[in-house]
């Protein structure tokens, strides 16, 4: 049995550690490729859960419209590594806290949308998006 030399073993070692670096980067997408940066949200309710995993935190607020019916809705954040640096740690929103979210839609119309800020009961605010879409930072340009 022939065996691979050096050079060959060395460049394919190279190839392959370059297609594990491409296959992370082709599985994250982008805001725009999940959110519709013209349908903007702004719910107000009860947090069910909050899920603080990698790559994307979770939260799931239950909102009452005036006739007592609940929608539910899930909100994707930033990376828990990316909240944490901000100073956003996993006890700063907890299941049954009243929140406000503000965020875009999924492109695909569900109740699912990306909180980019959270605003309490007392006033204090957290950005928890892990991106600003592109609409809001081509206007500060």
């Amino acid at each position: 049995m022939k065996t691979l030399s050096p050079r060959v073993r060395g460049l394919a070692s190279i190839v392959f550690g370059l297609a594990m670096g491409v296959f992370p980067a082709l599985a994250h997408h982008s805001f725009s490729a999940e959110y519709d940066a013209t349908k903007p949200v702004k719910v107000s309710g009860v947090v069910t859960k909050v899920e603080w995993t990698n790559p994307h935190i979770w939260f799931f607020v239950d909102a009452k419209d005036a006739d007592g019916k609940v929608t539910h809705w899930a909100f994707s954040g930033g990376a828990p590594g990316q909240l944490m640096r901000r100073g956003i740690t996993k006890d700063v929103i907890q299941p049954g806290m009243m929140i406000d979210v503000e965020g875009f839609r999924a492109k695909d119309g569900s109740n699912n949308a990306n909180g980019s800020k959270v605003t309490f009961p007392d006033g204090r605010m957290v950005f928890t998006a892990s991106q600003e879409p592109e609409s809001k930072r081509d206007s500060k340009h």
